[in-house]
């Protein structure tokens, strides 16, 4: 098998190697396996939501990080963000092709856990 995570914006066959510290892909799995960063994909995995709902969905997290988290993974092309123009404006947020690429074996390793685990209460 080979090392590294496919390049999507470069030439075929070029690959990252993620073991450097410079490797724009590291910053894509930082963001990705932050706090923060697996609730968001998770939360986004069935439909879309306005920030204040996302921020609801996700409990302890503060707006300043949900904004945080939010600004990074659409940098990374995870997440799409959609301003209508209304006062106050309204944020929706879902996730990319991409996004729900990367989230589909995070919401099988929750559900995983979430199904071995005793039900509430009997830990």
């Amino acid at each position: 098998m080979a090392e590294g995570v496919q390049d999507r914006g470069a030439e075929a066959g070029t690959r990252y190697d993620v073991f450097h510290t410079d490797c724009p892909a590291r910053d894509v799995v930082d963001h990705v396996t932050s706090r923060w960063g697996v609730w968001v994909l998770i939360s986004l995995r069935s439909n879309s939501l306005r920030f204040y709902e996302l921020r609801e969905s996700i409990q302890g997290i503060s707006e300043k990080m949900l904004a945080q988290t939010l600004r990074a993974l659409v940098a990374d092309g995870l997440v799409w963000r959609e301003v209508e123009p209304t006062s106050p404006p309204q944020v929706t947020y879902g996730l990319t092709e991409f996004g729900r690429e990367v989230g589909e074996p995070l919401t099988e390793l929750f559900d995983r856990i979430t199904r071995r685990l005793p039900p509430n209460g009997a830990r």
